[in-house]
């Protein structure tokens, strides 16, 4: 196992890099006060309470009964896909769990900004006595609510896609919202949120100082509330739902999860709120049997780089030098989340890091095998099981938890974070990128 000394002139060097997490289980999450599994079910029965309201504020969740929820999606053809490339198979079963899909804003950070505002709202209407705990919720819907919100104003700092969230539930609540937004966002999804009617604020600098003015602007307003994208836990609860719906899919699909059948799971990762609450969740309810992974672009390894020096929020990837240059806009981030990085310290296996040439490779070939398509953020989670089993380092994580004669029966799972809302000239110039490259794994 390398030294952190050589670990760090690697992602100094922009290196592909994969880092082992030797203090699996050995860290105490005692100072983190992480949501239990009753926190995960009630924010679940929460997000299911507010059915009605969804299904008529968002006529696209009909068909799914008012749920925020993604499909699983087998991908066989792309599996085989990059057989020529690795010289080799990947064993197992592997799925795209598609929040690219994702009702509301089509993308991972739906669940999480959701459920914070949510609860946020909730919370609100009952204090005035516009509801109690018994009513339909479609009253969310009315009128008379959105008269109520519209006194009331939503701060958010993003580089993208919690921003849609936030912006899309909140107006359609009736809440102003502002965003703050980073010099990596796409200038699609800022256009978007105006469109909405979101006041949407530009900074010519990195994701945690729009963070930082967003949380600024918020504690100087009345009626305020800021969600801290590196700090919240309801942000945090809200994305570990996710571990239950799976739960239930897999099950619908008769897929097993256990010691004989373990469950990989691979995370693209920027500031870390939506990954570590998916892995807590998954945690929570799969125990020993599931192995997580994060990824991260090469150009901004804040989670690798907090976790391996222990120093999470306290580093940032500007400290050795690296630029923060990546087309993954939704893992732009220099500096990790304290929160997330102390939660994950124990439960996760790994962290590795992908190039945006491979991102858009990644992406061409997932187009002309499957015909999915995703935001180059998403792709990092699809290089996962190349990793798994073409990396050294990983390969040992096979060999040492006894799993090679077992991943016939494994089930490996790439989580898809977004892509179904970019325009569709954005979308053929990026295939089009990642054709024009030529790469083997």
């Amino acid at each position: 196992m390398i030294s952190n000394e050589q670990l760090i002139h690697q992602l100094k060097s922009y290196e592909e890099t994969l880092w082992i997490n030797l203090n699996k289980n050995v860290h105490k999450t005692s100072e983190i006060k992480v949501p239990t599994l009753q926190d995960i079910q009630n924010a679940d029965n929460l997000l299911r309470k507010f059915s009605s309201f969804f299904e008529s504020a968002f006529p696209e969740t009909q068909p799914i009964k008012g749920l925020i929820e993604s499909p699983l999606m087998h991908i066989p053809a792309f599996q085989n896909g990059v057989i020529p490339l690795l010289g080799g198979r990947v064993v197992g079963n592997w799925y795209l769990k598609a929040d690219h899909l994702l009702p509301i804003s089509g993308s991972i950070k739906a669940r999480g900004g959701v459920y914070e505002i949510l609860k946020y709202a909730e919370r609100l209407a009952l204090e005035a006595g516009l509801i109690t705990l018994s009513d339909d919720y479609f009253a969310f819907h009315t009128d008379a609510f959105k008269n109520f919100f519209s006194k009331h104003t939503l701060v958010v700092g993003s580089t993208g896609n919690l921003g849609l969230s936030i912006g899309t539930i909140g107006r359609a609540l009736g809440f102003n919202v502002s965003v703050h937004m980073s010099k990596d966002a796409k200038t699609w999804k800022i256009e978007k949120l105006k469109s909405m009617g979101v006041q949407v604020i530009l900074h010519d600098a990195k994701y945690s100082e729009a963070v930082a003015r967003a949380r600024h602007e918020a504690s100087h307003e009345k009626n305020t509330y800021f969600v801290d994208d590196e700090n919240s836990r309801d942000l945090f609860t809200g994305y570990a739902v996710a571990a239950l719906r799976l739960e239930d899919q897999l099950k619908q699909k008769k897929i097993p999860v256990d010691a004989d059948h373990p469950l990989f799971v691979y995370l693209p990762c920027g500031v870390g709120g939506a990954p570590g609450g998916i892995a807590h969740g998954l945690k929570e309810v799969f125990g020993k049997d599931v192995y997580i992974f994060l990824a991260e672009p090469t150009h901004a390894p804040c989670m690798l780089l907090g976790m391996a020096t222990e120093k999470y929020s306290e580093i940032d990837v500007a400290d050795i030098g690296i630029d923060l240059q990546t087309d993954a806009d939704g893992l732009a981030v220099g500096k990790a989340s304290s929160f997330a990085g102390q939660a994950m310290a124990p439960i996760i296996d790994g962290i590795y890091t992908i190039s945006d040439d491979r991102l858009f490779f990644t992406l061409y070939v997932l187009h002309e095998t499957e015909s999915i398509d995703l935001e180059p953020s998403a792709l990092a989670g699809l290089l996962g099981p190349m990793r798994l089993f073409y990396n050294e380092n990983a390969f040992q994580i096979l060999v040492q938890n006894q799993l090679l004669d077992k991943m016939e029966n494994a089930t490996h799972i790439s989580w898809a974070t977004g892509g179904s809302m970019v325009p569709t000239d954005i979308m053929f110039e990026d295939i089009k990128r990642g054709a024009l490259k030529s790469m083997t794994f």
